[in-house]
């Protein structure tokens, strides 16, 4: 990742809670109160989501997904995330780094009273997208695909 290694860790984190507080977009037309669903955009096309997810707290999730990334690590697989099914989302949060400096967009779509309901919401908004074809890179995406009902 030859853009990561000219830029200290202390910046690059500088610049993801800026960018966290620039590109967190809320298009719920709601109060933020309680728990949101959000998605997670290229963001050359906000249309096309890769991942959906739900939180009490948008802009420090969004810094999660960043941060997590580790993207001032040299250009390798994201050997120190734990799990290897969360691979994939932080692989493509360092691939569009490395296309331009680039990093994803958050668009909070609504907002809930509680966590299950944020939680039913966030799983029918993958089944959404999964129907429309997206290339969804949750964990869950892969088990609900196959549940999704053909017409």
């Amino acid at each position: 990742m030859d853009s990561a290694t000219q830029v200290s860790p202390a910046n690059l984190r500088r610049r993801c809670r800026f960018h966290a507080q620039e590109q967190l977009y809320d298009e719920s037309g709601t109060d933020p109160f309680g728990w949101a669903t959000y998605s997670l955009s290229d963001p050359r096309d906000l249309r096309e989501v890769r991942y959906v997810g739900q939180t009490a707290s948008p802009r420090r999730r969004f810094l999660q997904h960043l941060n997590h990334a580790q993207l001032w690590l040299p250009d390798e697989l994201p050997w120190w995330v734990k799990a290897p099914k969360l691979r994939p989302l932080y692989t493509w949060i360092r691939a569009l780094y490395v296309d331009g400096q680039r990093l994803p967009v958050m668009i909070v779509n609504t907002w809930h009273a509680t966590m299950v309901q944020a939680r039913d919401a966030e799983r029918a908004r993958i089944f959404y997208c999964l129907a429309e074809g997206f290339s969804l890179l949750n964990v869950e995406s892969e088990i609900l695909k196959q549940q999704i009902p053909l017409i």
